[in-house]
């Protein structure tokens, strides 16, 4: 009998051949025009992104960002992907994005940028991927239950 010392060995000497996938490849995906679409979100907001080669300007709902999200953090949140892939200048961002507040609103296009990023340059995938961009945040709002006056808040209890 022979002497197995590993899995390899084990199915080479049953016979039975290892049915492991190759990583899948990623490649570019890009439309008629040459850009890269991706749809991002976050609690109740869905942003849809285009990315395209340019001089790094960003369009939120035909508002310069600056614009749209006015807090400095809010910003700050939508370069993210961008500084972390040191694509800054490089490309045209446009965006629409509806649903949820602003702070939602942030967190998808940063989404979206990621993914859209990732569809034009599939070698970014893995900063991004280890930034947690890539990632859909689920945390959502917990819904009302009856009975209680919000999620899990109580109406006052009585006594008497």
């Amino acid at each position: 009998m022979a002497e197995l010392n590993s899995l390899a060995d084990l199915g080479a000497a049953t016979g039975v051949q290892s049915n492991q996938a190759a990583a899948p490849v990623h490649v570019q995906k890009l439309d008629k025009q040459g850009r890269a679409y991706a749809t991002g979100k976050r609690k109740d907001a869905i942003a849809r992104v285009w990315v395209k080669p340019g001089s790094g300007k960003i369009t939120v709902n035909t508002k310069e960002f600056g614009e749209y999200f006015a807090r400095p953090v809010l910003q700050m949140v939508l370069k993210q992907p961008i500084v972390a892939s040191n694509r800054e200048g490089q490309f045209d961002i446009v965006v629409t994005v509806a649903g949820g507040g602003l702070s939602g609103q942030a967190g998808a296009v940063r989404h979206g940028i990621s993914k859209a990023l990732t569809y034009y340059e599939p070698g970014l995938r893995s900063v991004l991927k280890k930034g947690g961009f890539l990632t859909r945040d689920s945390r959502t709002v917990e819904r009302k239950k009856y009975g209680k006056a919000k999620a899990r808040r109580s109406f006052q209890f009585s006594k008497r």
